[in-house]
């Protein structure tokens, strides 16, 4: 494949995310955790690098408004100078999040362009000569509901590539997001555009394959919402075609696992949980809740549960590739079953009469009493213990 242009899709950069749930951690993740977004930014502009892609897209919230600090502005416009230094550009909105009116005093380079809070148009050439069309708009204010897409130029002339970036909510959602800049497949598609580099939704998705409209999603999870790989789609082709492909950068990832076990005792379950720690581990960081799937009549102390989720913790201080466990579930397969079991022990062994009620009751059935040692050798602890093996054993026909 010979690409007549190369670029990168990347959206919700969210640099300074503050973490602040995340104060418990052990420093040593706790740092790791802090500095991600930074090392994401970083292997995406190395990829950027080392593939010569022509530009970059940043489709909105690139900083955090209400963290946003000189560290952060001073990291990005140093990895936009990387750029420069290699003929890569780059195009940016503003979102929700950072909008121009909360004060960007930053002079980013001059390979650098900021769109502006009214729709506009940018013209560029790819480094094989195909000529580029990008068209966004800034949000001025961190609440942008009024519909700009009608400013956005239709594609008329049939020439070039015509990018279109936007920082907003399609109308047909799933996601619990705050809804800003709302849109629909057929407006989009009505600017009869290439592709569509769509910012806010903090999952990757394809809206369409014709035209191509994607959420980049974000570039580095930040909680236990935000699961699975993150990081940027790489787009390449032609005016006839252009194709995607997902690149994954993240320093950690969040995600939520299940596990089947056949024991709660605390250190058999400890075992197990190690060895699965350690499948994850050779992959990836990871930052994890866990829930074991349990088929079995035992259950766990919240003693021996909390001694548990502790050690399995501390395994992880100091641990570069760690897999953090933030929280364990129990669930039992057999719920029912075992809440049925506790009320029929807790109803007959304490109530000394209702057990010599229903022991009188078997051994006045002569098809049930010939099977049964005389009344007065029986023992009620051994007696239970029958019937609850006997239930049990009826329970998994």
């Amino acid at each position: 494949m010979n690409p007549l242009v190369k670029f990168i899709h990347a959206a919700d950069l969210h640099l300074d995310s503050p973490f602040k749930s995340r104060t418990k951690m052990p420093a040593s993740i706790l740092e790791i955790l802090m500095e991600s977004t930074y090392k994401s930014v970083t292997r995406m502009v190395d990829f950027a690098i080392s593939e010569r892609v022509d530009f970059i897209l940043i489709s909105g919230d690139v900083f955090d408004q209400a963290n946003r600090s000189l560290k952060s502005e001073i990291f990005l416009k140093n990895q936009f100078n990387r750029l420069r230094d290699k003929g890569i550009f780059v195009y940016m909105i503003h979102g929700n999040h950072d909008p121009l009116s909360s004060g960007f005093k930053t002079n980013w380079p001059e390979n650098v362009a900021v769109f502006r809070e009214n729709v506009e148009t940018y013209e560029m050439m790819s480094n094989k000569g195909e000529r580029i069309y990008l068209h966004g708009f800034s949000y001025l204010l961190d609440e942008s509901y009024e519909n700009k897409l009608d400013e956005y130029p239709t594609n008329t002339d049939n020439r070039g590539i015509h990018i279109g970036l936007l920082h907003g909510t399609y109308a047909k959602t799933d996601n619990d997001v705050k809804r800003y800049t709302e849109f629909n497949l057929e407006a989009l598609n009505n600017k009869l555009y290439h592709y569509w580099a769509l910012g806010h939704i903090h999952v990757r998705q394809q809206l369409s394959d014709l035209p191509l409209i994607h959420y980049a999603g974000n570039i580095q999870g930040r909680h236990k919402n935000e699961t699975g790989e993150k990081g940027f789609i790489l787009v390449q082709g032609d005016d006839v075609r252009l194709s995607t492909e997902f690149v994954p950068v993240q320093e950690v990832v969040f995600n939520n696992f299940e596990l089947k076990v056949d024991t709660l005792k605390k250190e058999k379950l400890y075992q197990k949980i190690v060895e699965f720690k350690q499948g994850l581990r050779e992959k990836k960081k990871y930052i994890i809740n866990l829930t074991l799937n349990y088929d079995g009549e035992e259950e766990m102390s919240l003693m021996d549960f909390n001694e548990l989720i502790e050690l399995l913790q501390e395994d992880e201080v100091n641990i570069d590739q760690f897999v953090w466990i933030d929280n364990i579930e129990v669930t039992y397969n057999n719920a029912e079953q075992i809440a049925l079991l506790n009320d029929i022990k807790k109803s007959y062994s304490n109530n000394e009469e209702l057990f010599r009620e229903a022991v009188n009751t078997m051994y006045m059935d002569p098809n049930i009493n010939r099977y049964l040692p005389p009344i007065g050798e029986i023992s009620q602890d051994e007696l239970l213990k029958m019937g609850e093996d006997r239930l049990k054993m009826l329970m998994r026909k």
